[in-house]
C-alpha cells in the first residue's frame, strides 16, 4: 500500500512528545514490511534547510482567502533502510513556520494563528500528492494538528463533484495521541478552511460556538484509533473523554486501540555501553553504580533506587507526588530506605518544589531539564520506575523500564494498564506494582509495597525482572496491526 503520514512532528526533525517517536518508528516498520511510506510535516525554523533538497517549483494551496504558495523540501528519514527508504517532505512557509517553537514558545504557549497554520498544512498535503503524482491508499493523520485531513478528504476531495481527480480510492485514519489536546479556537478561523458552512455542521466542527479541529476529524475519518486498547475504552467515558466521549461512543464501531511500540535499537540493554540481559545482570549492577555516581548518591547496591523521568505537569500526577505540603515524596524519602532520582521539567511551581526537596533530602536527587544520556542511565540503573499518571494514553517509559528490568510503579490507567502486570506477593507473579486512586497515600503505599518486596522477597524481584525483560514491545508487532487496520478500512470504504 501507499501510505502518507500527515503529522506535525517526527524525529529527528521536530519533537515535543511521543507523537514524533511513534510516527517515525511506525513509518520505518511499515516500509520494512514492503509498503510505500512517505511523511509530510512543516519545515519549522529549527530544521536546517541546508540539509534538505528543494523540490523545483512552488506549491499552490487553495484556502479560504484564495491560493497561497509555499516551497517543498525533501529528505530521507534517518534510520530507514536503503532498500525501503521513507521519504520525508517538509512544507516551507516562512510566515507560518519560520519561527521559534512548534506550537508556541514560553512567552506565547499557543500561537494565535495555530488554526491557520495547521489548516494550511493539512490542505498542502493533498497538493503535495498532486505535485508528486503519487496518490496514497491511506492518509494517516495524527492529533488535532492534521485532523482536517480526513475532513478535506471527505468533503472536498474523494468523489466530491468538481474536485480534481486522484483521491477517489484514498481512505483516512486519524490517530489520537492525547485526547486532552483538541485544537479549540474561535469560529472566526473557519472561513480560512475554504469549506462551506454546511460542512461546519456536517463535519462536526461546532463546539459551544467554537471550532474544534479534533472533533471534526473524529466525525470525518473513515477509521479512528488511539495508542493503547485500554485508553480507547477510557476515552469513551465521561471521566476521561474530555467532552468528546459521546463522539467516540458514537464512532465506537470504527474506533480501536493499538499499543505503541518502542525502538528496540535505541532502547535495548544488550546494546548499551555496558550491556546486560536477563541471563546476565552484572551490567545492570554497574549501571546502578554509575547512576548513583552521576547523581551524587552513595554507591550502595543494597538500597533500591526509584527513578522517574517525566514532564512536571498535572497529567503526570506530580501534584500528588510533590504538591500539597511536599505531597508523598517527602514521606517516601524520609520514611523509607531508598534512593530517588528524577529527570524532568515543566510547571514552574513543581520545578521549584523538586529543587527544594533535593536540597533538603540527601536521598533525593534531581536534574531539571532533559538529557537523552541521563534517560538511559536512569532506565538502566534504577530498580523501580515511578509513573503516577492521572491519565496515560500509551506511555513509553514503562516499556523502556520493563525491557531494562526496572520494575514500574504505576497507576492503573491507559497504556500503563495494558503493559504492566500487577505483582502477586503470594506467587511472585507480575512485572510491576499498580494502584488505582491517584492520591498521595496511594503513591506512598505502592512505593512502600515495592520496597517491602525488595527487602523481603528478592527472589520475586529477580523473577519479575526476568519476566519483564522477555516482553516484546517491538514496532514490528504494532505495525502489523496497523496494516490490518489499513486493509480493513480500504475494503470497507471501497466496498
Amino acid at each position: 500500500m501507499k501510505i502518507l503520514m500527515v503529522c506535525s512532528e517526527a524525529v529527528p526533525f521536530a519533537k515535543t512528545g511521543g507523537l514524533a517517536d511513534m510516527v517515525s518508528a511506525l513509518s520505518i516498520s511499515l516500509a520494512r514490511l514492503g509498503h510505500d511510506v512517505k511523511i509530510v510535516l512543516p519545515r519549522y525554523y529549527s530544521i536546517d534547510r541546508g540539509k534538505l533538497k528543494l523540490l523545483p517549483g512552488a506549491l499552490g494551496v487553495p484556502v479560504g482567502g484564495g491560493e497561497e504558495w509555499c516551497g517543498v523540501y525533501s529528505t530521507v528519514l534517518p534510520g530507514s533502510d536503503k532498500k525501503s527508504p521513507v521519504d520525508v517532505y517538509l512544507i516551507d512557509h516562512e510566515i507560518y513556520f519560520g519561527r521559534d517553537g512548534i506550537y508556541g514558545t514560553s512567552v506565547e504557549p499557543d500561537f494565535l494563528d495555530n488554526p491557520r497554520r495547521f489548516t494550511f498544512f493539512s490542505r498542502a498535503a493533498f497538493q503535495l500528492c498532486r505535485k508528486l503524482g503519487w496518490f496514497p491508499d491511506v492518509l494517516h493523520a495524527h492529533d488535532w494538528m492534521s485532523a482536517l485531513v480526513p475532513v478535506y478528504l471527505k468533503f472536498a476531495e474523494r468523489g466530491v463533484p468538481g474536485s480534481a481527480p486522484g483521491f477517489e480510492k484514498t481512505v483516512s485514519i486519524l490517530t489520537i495521541h492525547n485526547l486532552g489536546y483538541q485544537g479549540i479556537y474561535s469560529k472566526g478561523c473557519y472561513n480560512y478552511t475554504g469549506l462551506g458552512w454546511d460542512v461546519f455542521y456536517k463535519a462536526g466542527f461546532e463546539d459551544w460556538s467554537m471550532v474544534n479541529f479534533l472533533k471534526a476529524g473524529l466525525y470525518s475519518a473513515d477509521k479512528l484509533n488511539t495508542v493503547s486498547p485500554n485508553y480507547a475504552e477510557e476515552t469513551k467515558t465521561a471521566q476521561n473523554g474530555f467532552r468528546l466521549d459521546g463522539v467516540l461512543r458514537y464512532r465506537s464501531a470504527d474506533y480501536s486501540g493499538i499499543l505503541n511500540g518502542i525502538d528496540t535499537n535505541v532502547w535495548n540493554p544488550q546494546k548499551d555501553k555496558v550491556p546486560f540481559s536477563a541471563k546476565d545482570m552484572s551490567g545492570k549492577a554497574l549501571a546502578k553504580a554509575e547512576l548513583q555516581r552521576r547523581f551524587g548518591l552513595p554507591e550502595d547496591p543494597e538500597v533500591p533506587v526509584v527513578g522517574m523521568i517525566t514532564r512536571l505537569t498535572e497529567q503526570k500526577g506530580v501534584w500528588e507526588l510533590f504538591g500539597a505540603g511536599h505531597g508523598s515524596a517527602w514521606s517516601i524519602c524520609t520514611e523509607m530506605r531508598l534512593q530517588f532520582v528524577l529527570l524532568g521539567s515543566g510547571d514552574a511551581w513543581c520545578e521549584n518544589e523538586v529543587r527544594n526537596l533535593a536540597s533538603r533530602l540527601p536521598n533525593l536527587k534531581a536534574h531539571i531539564g532533559y538529557s537523552e544520556e541521563l534517560s538511559h542511565i536512569i532506565e538502566a540503573g534504577s530498580d523501580f520506575f515511578l509513573m503516577p499518571s492521572r491519565y496515560e494514553p500509551c506511555g513509553l517509559n514503562q516499556m523502556y523500564s520493563l525491557v531494562y528490568g526496572t520494575l514500574p510503579i504505576v497507576r492503573r490507567t491507559g497504556g500503563l494498564a495494558d503493559t504492566v502486570e500487577n505483582y502477586d506477593e503470594e506467587t511472585g507473579a507480575g512485572t510491576g506494582f499498580m494502584f488505582d486512586q491517584l492520591t498521595p497515600r496511594a503513591i506512598y503505599d505502592t512505593v512502600g509495597w515495592a520496597v517491602w518486596a525488595w527487602y523481603n522477597h528478592p527472589e520475586h524481584i529477580a523473577a519479575m525482572r526476568e519476566r519483564a525483560m522477555g516482553l516484546d514491545f517491538s514496532w514490528e508487532r504494532s505495525a502489523g496491526k496497523y496494516v490490518e487496520l489499513y486493509e480493513k478500512t480500504c475494503k470497507q470504504v471501497r466496498g
